[in-house]
């Protein structure tokens, strides 16, 4: 069943991307990539992902929706129409995209209690998080501790991005109180 779930999740990303690739209307195409960041955050919540999946849907779908929102009021709705690149960027994604799969190719399966993750980290947290932590749950453990540093780049990450958006937000009242007044 979860396989299932994540080829429907998945099969509606690819949809959404290439509507986003067809659309003219600047902003269908926002709101078509808050929806691709909510797909994102819900296939990565069936990955029991679930950190990322809050930072994902916070920012990808929260603060970058907002964030192109309030740019968008300061330019065209639609896109201009468009020269033709050729070949050129065609070949520059089939290229990263060969390189990214074979990066891959000699990671271990999903799930696998022979990765080495598995073998030589996890038994680790497992073993010392309470001695060393003293925190019953290993998953704060590790996110509160070992991973202390990611987790406050992630933290920062979104207050930067809220912090920005606000800031927009109050030039764009500016901006539009400003020639309310000229007029």
């Amino acid at each position: 069943m979860e396989i299932l779930i994540d080829i429907v999740l998945f099969t509606m990303m690819v949809a959404t991307a290439l509507a986003v690739v067809r659309l003219r209307s600047l902003f269908a195409v926002v709101m078509l990539a808050g929806v691709f960041s909510l797909l994102s955050a819900l296939l990565l919540v069936t990955l029991d992902a679930v950190d990322v999946a809050f930072t994902e849907a916070a920012v990808g779908a929260g603060i970058s929706t907002v964030l192109m929102l309030s740019t968008l009021a300061l330019t065209s709705r639609s896109e201009l129409p468009k020269s033709n690149a050729g070949l050129t960027p065609l070949l520059v994604v089939v290229v990263t995209g060969a390189a990214l799969v074979y990066g891959t190719l000699d990671m271990p399966n999903f799930g696998d209690a022979n990765a080495p993750a598995n073998v030589h980290v996890a038994p680790e947290y497992i073993s010392r998080s309470p001695e060393d932590i003293g925190v019953p749950n290993i998953v704060t453990a590790i996110l509160a501790s070992y991973r202390g540093y990611d987790t406050l780049g992630e933290t920062g990450v979104v207050f930067a991005a809220g912090l920005g958006v606000l800031l927009l937000i109050s030039g764009l009242r500016r901006r539009r109180r400003e020639e309310g007044e000229d007029e």
